[in-house]
């Protein structure tokens, strides 16, 4: 089951069976180069069946951890689906609980990705807070996708309360290189860079 966004659909499909026998291993960093700041965002995913795990750092803020675990549902022909509903726990800089959801949605050679959660901070109601990343990319080649993001984080601060922005991926084998533009055309104009493997 593919559950790494920006993963295009023929390498879904060379993986299926074996991601349905074995354990699936999705690490992935982040390179976030923004304005005066650069910080990286490391994540990993493990999938066995219908079992989801999952842990990420510098995702909900800075310097705090989550530990993740869902339930897998998948299937479809044509139009094909992945969906994890999760519950995860936060400690560090901001300490809560969180629902969340990761889906993906593949038709020929489009697909729609998207991870987001509510976090519900255990000391200030205040601070409790949306987030979502989700990407609609098209499959120019195999081994080539372009597409849109957009994005609602705490993890770095801008005059924007949602960042946009453009994409391009490409994958070889077990890793995906996929590349972000946000915020073209503002002062708050930044890349990302994302490096993921299948194991």
């Amino acid at each position: 089951m593919c559950l790494v966004l920006g993963f295009n659909e023929a390498n879904c499909q060379e993986n299926e069976e074996e991601s349905e026998k074995e354990w699936q291993i999705n690490p992935n960093l982040s390179f976030y180069f923004i304005p005066q700041d650069f910080f990286i965002l490391p994540t990993i995913l493990i999938d066995k069946q219908h079992l989801h795990l999952e842990a990420r750092y510098n995702y909900e803020d800075r310097e705090t951890f989550s530990l993740w675990t869902g339930y897998n549902f998948s299937g479809g022909k044509k139009l094909t689906y992945a969906i994890t509903p999760m519950i995860g726990g936060v400690v560090g800089n901001s300490n809560g609980i969180a629902p969340g959801l990761r889906f993906e949605l593949a038709y020929r050679r489009l697909t729609l990705s998207s991870e987001s959660e509510f976090f519900i901070d255990l000391d200030e109601t205040e601070n409790n807070f949306y987030y979502n990343w989700s990407d609609l990319s098209y499959s120019i080649l195999d081994w080539l996708w372009a597409g849109a993001s957009v994005q609602r984080t705490r993890a770095y601060h801008s005059d924007l309360a949602v960042q946009y922005g453009l994409l391009i991926g490409a994958g070889h084998k077990q890793w995906e290189l996929n590349t972000y533009l946000y915020n073209l055309g503002t002062v708050d104009t930044f890349i990302m860079v994302a490096v993921s493997a299948t194991f």
